[in-house]
């Protein structure tokens, strides 16, 4: 029932698309974030500008608090050819083609110029190639990084040992899955709404997040130590159907592509300076902070390789790190 709702809301989205005019595109695009979340600005930003460029011929329709449906189902119907995208992660994507789920492991990336250097990777662009032809999905941009994950619980942590016994929310995806048990620590996938409660209750010891997204949730009230591991390095992938994307002039496609990651590097830019002072807030409000200086980061990193084997993607995150000029 749910793979026929699927097909038929599909075939709907396609029949709005063929009665507008020929010359004109439009590509609905869905995020899970709410409106107030710098990502959504960033799309209505990228929106506008490829409105500009086109002389209004393509538009985007941005959706926020996942309106067009599940994360899953999005995809989907992007698969099918819909004229609709998402905001998603390699993690997901890692479920088609494996090997782009590197990217979330731990210490994968760990700068904006290395994110940049990827995407001219012939390596990388014969992953993408390969998601888009057997899979349906196109990668518009990857220029959308959130920053730095860190371990926030209530005491300090300097290297894996210390994280021994400790319960760490993460996401649900195996590659988030492997590289905290790679960390020393034992994985545990909720809802970032239930994040705050298991935390009271000490159903987890903490979690591994951006610090954006630790205090917007206030998750400072209940977990107030942050200890600086780096561990990853978070990317967000823009996408939509490749079958739409391919039906586009040519310019059209190049403008679409441009602006996605116009928008992108501008909003990461802003994440990262925001991060520093709401860094300085928690730290002003008792939250203790253990610097990267005083963390065993190497050893961090070492642990963290056993979630490359555990996928089978070791070969994938060498690749990488041969085309980046990375020990």
């Amino acid at each position: 029932m749910k793979k026929l709702l699927v097909t038929l809301l599909t075939l709907a989205l396609i029949a709005m698309a063929c009665t507008a005019s020929a010359a004109s595109y439009n590509l609905m695009f869905s995020h899970t974030l709410t409106e107030n979340d710098p990502y959504h600005q960033a799309f209505l930003n990228w929106a506008d500008a490829v409105k500009e460029r086109t002389n209004g011929e393509l538009t985007i329709d941005v959706y926020a608090n996942a309106q067009l449906g599940a994360e899953e189902d999005v995809l989907e119907q992007a698969r099918m050819g819909a004229n609709i995208g998402h905001n998603t992660d390699f993690a997901r994507l890692g479920n088609y083609v494996a090997e782009l789920s590197c990217f979330n492991g731990p210490y994968m990336l760990e700068s904006i110029d290395e994110v940049k250097a990827v995407k001219e990777l012939p390596i990388f662009q014969e992953w993408e190639k390969r998601l888009a032809d057997e899979f349906g999905i196109k990668i518009l941009s990857f220029a959308y990084v959130q920053g730095y994950r860190n371990v926030i619980c209530n005491q300090p942590v300097h290297n894996p040992e210390e994280l021994g016994g400790m319960k760490l929310r993460t996401a649900g995806a195996p590659i988030w899955q492997e590289s905290i048990r790679a960390i020393g620590a034992t994985p545990v996938s909720l809802a970032r709404s239930e994040i705050y409660s298991a935390a009271q209750t000490k159903a987890i010891d903490g979690l591994e997040d951006v610090y954006t997204a630790y205090a917007n949730a206030q998750l400072d009230e209940v977990l107030k130590v942050v200890s600086e591991t780096h561990h990853i390095y978070l990317i967000n992938v823009s996408v939509c159907s490749a079958a739409w994307f391919d039906s586009l002039p040519e310019e059209y496609q190049k403008i679409l592509v441009e602006e996605a990651d116009n928008a992108g590097y501008a909003v990461s830019q802003s994440i990262q300076d925001n991060a520093d002072a709401v860094r300085a807030q928690l730290i002003e409000s008792g939250v203790t902070v253990i610097p990267t200086e005083e963390i065993d980061i190497e050893a961090f990193k070492a642990a963290g390789e056993k979630a490359y084997e555990v996928m089978g993607i070791t070969d994938a995150k060498n690749a990488i790190y041969e085309g980046l000029g990375k020990n």
